[in-house]
């Protein structure tokens, strides 16, 4: 029997600041029984020594899966976390989203067999970004919209996220036009039906890369289930200087193919 219900998986890449306070939203969670692997895609010593003062710290488990930097290889970390996770359940999401304190448990909660779960994040300006503090975490206030009005927040339709709970939440998940997909960001599911796919594609760099593993698990005959509403987490404000034109194109014409044959197993992912 598997010692832990979920295992978070917490891509991240130079950005220990940010993966502290995402941290910290995890030991405040109301579900204790998960393990965190950090997939870090080549940072430097500085997020090394973070994850290591967490580890001595902290009552989570904490792993730190690390491969050299040699340019995006995201799909290449997120396959070998995977490899190291210890539970049946997967929870995947980014080292810039603080994870509301209900996070783990309602993945839990929702999860479904067959079914993956598509969360929701909202995302936040820089300035919100920086002051967030450990204290904010743990009362959870950044996580109230009355707190970030107060903080200049803009508001908008997309604050429902923060506000809905039970009839509301599932009102809103039903009926929502936007598609639920594998966004990794915040999404979850087993991992028996990620290994059967064979995890991430390794040739896709920046660009859906998370969307095409979504793709083959529909191919697979996996639902994806709308959560949006449900499942919470805040995105913290960075730049993306790691765009590559030329490369989303060749990753749209990845999924291109995934889509229109119908393929489910990659020769490129987990076993080669």
């Amino acid at each position: 029997m598997n010692r832990y219900k979920a295992s978070v998986i917490i891509s991240t890449y130079n950005q220990p600041l940010w993966l502290q306070k995402v941290l910290w939203s995890y030991e405040a969670q109301t579900e204790t029984n998960f393990e965190v692997i950090i997939a870090d895609d080549g940072s430097t010593d500085e997020t090394k020594n973070l994850v290591d003062e967490f580890k001595a710290k902290s009552k989570i488990s904490i792993k730190h899966v690390w491969q050299e930097d040699d340019g995006f290889r995201k799909t290449k970390i997120l396959n070998k976390a995977i490899l190291e996770t210890s539970s049946d359940y997967l929870i995947f999401t980014d080292g810039d989203c603080i994870a509301r304190n209900d996070f783990v448990a309602t993945h839990l909660k929702l999860s479904r067999a067959n079914c993956f779960l598509s969360g929701g994040y909202f995302k936040l300006p820089k300035p919100i970004s920086e002051i967030i503090s450990k204290d904010d975490i743990k009362s959870q206030r950044c996580f109230n919209s009355d707190w970030l009005l107060k903080k200049g927040l803009t508001k908008t339709f997309k604050i429902n996220k923060l506000t809905s709970f039970g009839f509301k939440a599932w009102v809103l998940n039903t009926f929502t036009p936007t598609k639920a997909t594998f966004d990794g960001m915040n999404v979850s599911g087993w991992k028996q039906d990620v290994l059967a796919v064979n995890g991430f594609d390794e040739r896709m760099e920046y660009g859906g890369e998370d969307r095409e593993l979504g793709e083959r698990l529909m191919n697979h005959g996996i639902k994806f289930i709308q959560a949006r509403y449900s499942v919470i987490c805040l995105h913290l404000h960075h730049d993306r200087p790691y765009i590559n034109k030329a490369k989303i194109e060749e990753n749209k014409e990845l999924r291109k193919k995934t889509k229109h044959s119908k393929i489910k197993y990659t020769q490129h992912g987990i076993y080669k």
